[in-house]
């Protein structure tokens, strides 16, 4: 639909010229809204950035209703998904889970769900199905099966371990503090792999999770948790510092946090104040 709304609207302007001075204002005005409002909303203390520079950290980003991603062509993979977590009903009725995960037609190498049939990994979600239904409502929901939000899992991965970090998550992360924003994504090593019948897309060596619950002083839980997981691990074996996740990762999560804050709190690890030590060895539901 967008593609053709652009061809229509590039017929347009060739049969009338003087329309190129206003739609190239429209066209910086969105862009401002877009650079400046709409991304800052939607990710707390900064949109990530890239910090080491290389061609496979090159993102563009992507704006979702509920979360944003930054989307690698090269790796065929999102580089980090943020959104934000309140509050919700957890009686109120969830709406069905797709059976299918989708093309993003802004994804400019295609990788669809034909891409990960028979590679032994599992299309993983980052910004979670469960959740973002939850808060944002069905349309979002769509949204997350969008190819650009999944990622190579192994199985014991997604449905076990990766699965009960989404649990406690949106079941008790969600009511112990008012505002919770999350930051998520994979970790490469220098050896690319990438899955069996599609080269567009690369596997990961590990995944981050990082918590950031707002306040005059934010609070700070990062996890880095490898593929080669059995599932029912303690979580707490995964607590690690923010420096640590943005030193695999190459990101900048939280750009915009004061240079006075920045050092002591990324280079804490205290998971005391969100419960790991109760809640980090529950079993997984599958």
């Amino acid at each position: 639909m967008a593609r053709r709304s652009s061809s229509s609207l590039v017929r347009l302007v060739l049969r009338h010229p003087r329309l190129w001075l206003p739609i190239l204002l429209l066209g910086a005005g969105a862009y401002g809204y877009e650079v400046w409002v709409a991304r800052p909303a939607m990710s707390y203390l900064g949109v990530p950035q890239t910090a080491i520079f290389s061609p496979q950290n090159w993102t563009h980003i992507l704006r979702n209703e509920g979360f944003l991603v930054g989307y690698s062509e090269l790796r065929g993979n999102p580089l980090w998904v943020t959104y934000r977590v309140a509050p919700f009903d957890s009686s109120t009725p969830s709406p069905p889970r797709p059976d299918r995960f989708e093309r993003d037609w802004r994804n400019l190498t295609g990788v669809e769900h034909n891409d990960y049939r028979g590679s032994g990994y599992d299309r993983g979600h980052l910004a979670p199905n469960y959740l973002i239904a939850k808060l944002y409502g069905r349309s979002a929901q769509l949204e997350t099966f969008r190819m650009t939000n999944i990622t190579p899992q192994r199985p014991k991965l997604n449905q076990k371990l990766w699965q009960r970090l989404e649990e406690i998550e949106a079941g008790r992360f969600a009511g112990r503090f008012p505002e919770l924003w999350v930051v998520t994504g994979p970790i490469f090593d220098a050896k690319q792999e990438t899955l069996k019948g599609s080269s567009r897309v690369e596997v990961p060596d590990a995944f981050f999770k990082v918590f950031a619950a707002p306040g005059d002083t934010p609070r700070y839980l990062a996890l880095l948790v490898p593929q080669e997981v059995k599932g029912n691990e303690d979580l707490s074996r995964f607590v690690v510092s923010v420096d640590e996740v943005e030193a695999q990762s190459g990101l900048d999560l939280f750009p915009d946090l004061a240079d006075a804050l920045e050092a002591p709190l990324e280079a804490a690890v205290d998971p005391g104040p969100w419960g790991l030590d109760e809640l980090g060895h529950r079993p997984s539901r599958y």
